[in-house]
């Protein structure tokens, strides 16, 4: 085995760095940079779970060759003027909890990783070492586990110190669903909303959907939404009659979770619910699959069902109480570990994603 060079640690080797890991987003809304991400993240055999002598044919002859276009006219369509919404949003919570932290006492260097797409893992991993970190927390931006998000990341981490010589010491956060800081921060969202606008009939959560396959084979994905979904729902002093878990993103032709979020849309607008809101619990910053599928493609189908209004609630980005859940979160997972130590505040603060 080859093993990589190692870093040069720097004054403080007992430092303690926090990883943040969401999925990832193209570098730029352009067809060559979003064929590079899709090639990563559609190969990875977690996502995509058919073998691959028969998935790969199909991934390099007929998806990579057809979705770019379209994909990138719809990151376009969203794109901020600091670069793709999930990675803004990411770099911006990454930097408010490194402050929140500071803030507090803690002495954490923070570093922002993507799954698929840039900063990568191995690169975030390595400055967190460069700066000294002995001990290092990877956070993973999932609220509720899957194989298809969570574990990918434990396995990108593990290729990781699989090539150093003299490897971290590593923890891991698995899930969050049913984290109270984590639904406090969203019903205060939701109802934050609602006192602006006004409280609609219906409130669907929409949570990224799965191939019903996986969860037959043990992943508990659809067992947390549900929860988190129904803790939410008591939170806000609502009914099962006001609130609906659906699914969304919806890939290829097998069977995924349902219900699906579009065709309920469509359902509800026939059944005369005029006004609905949708709320996106398992993405914790906007992206293409809130800002594009659910505020812009959602609405219109919606709208074009007979409904009369559909809002999108914003996702949590770097709300000030989202920010102070992570900061417990991440004291929680990092006890006993020394980040109390007298020092300046954190350089790295994602500053480099």
């Amino acid at each position: 085995m080859r093993f990589l060079p190692e870093p040069q640690v720097a004054e403080h080797p007992t430092r303690t760095g926090l990883l943040l890991v969401n999925l990832g987003t193209p570098d730029a809304p352009t067809p060559g940079a979003v064929r590079r991400y899709l090639a990563e993240f559609l190969s990875d055999p977690r996502v995509v779970e058919i073998p691959r002598p028969v998935w790969l044919p199909i991934l390099y002859g007929l998806v990579l060759t057809l979705r770019p276009r379209d994909a990138a006219k719809r990151y376009a369509a969203i794109w901020m003027e600091e670069g793709s919404p999930l990675a803004v949003w990411s770099r911006r919570q990454a930097e408010a909890l490194a402050r929140e932290l500071s803030g507090r006492g803690a002495e954490v260097e923070v570093a922002l990783a993507m799954r698929y797409g840039n900063p990568a893992i191995a690169t975030s991993m390595a400055q967190l070492r460069e700066a000294g970190c002995e001990r290092i927390l990877v956070l993973p931006l999932y609220p509720q586990y899957s194989a298809s998000t969570t574990a990918t990341v434990f396995d990108a981490v593990g290729a990781t110190l699989a090539r150093l010589r003299n490897a971290p010491e590593i923890r891991f956060v698995r899930a969050f669903h049913d984290d109270p800081g984590y639904l406090a921060a969203m019903a205060g969202r939701i109802q934050a909303f609602w006192q602006a606008h006004g409280r609609p009939r219906k409130l669907l959560l929409s949570f990224h959907g799965l191939p019903k396959r996986s969860i037959g084979l043990g992943d508990p994905y659809y067992a947390q939404c549900q929860l988190t979904g129904r803790l939410l729902t008591e939170r806000l002093g609502l009914d099962a009659e006001q609130v609906e878990v659906t699914f969304q993103s919806r890939f290829g032709a097998a069977e995924w979770l349902q219900p699906y979020t579009e065709p309920r849309l469509k359902e509800l607008a026939a059944d005369g619910v005029a006004e609905v809101d949708v709320f996106c619990p398992g993405f914790a910053a906007d992206c293409i699959e809130t800002l594009e599928e659910i505020a812009v493609q959602g609405r219109e189908v919606f709208l074009r069902a007979g409904g009369r209004q559909l809002r999108y609630i914003e996702a949590l980005n770097d709300d000030a109480a989202w920010i102070g859940a992570l900061a417990d979160l991440a004291e929680r997972h990092m006890q006993g570990w020394p980040t109390r130590s007298a020092g300046a505040p954190s350089a790295l603060a994602a500053g480099s994603a």
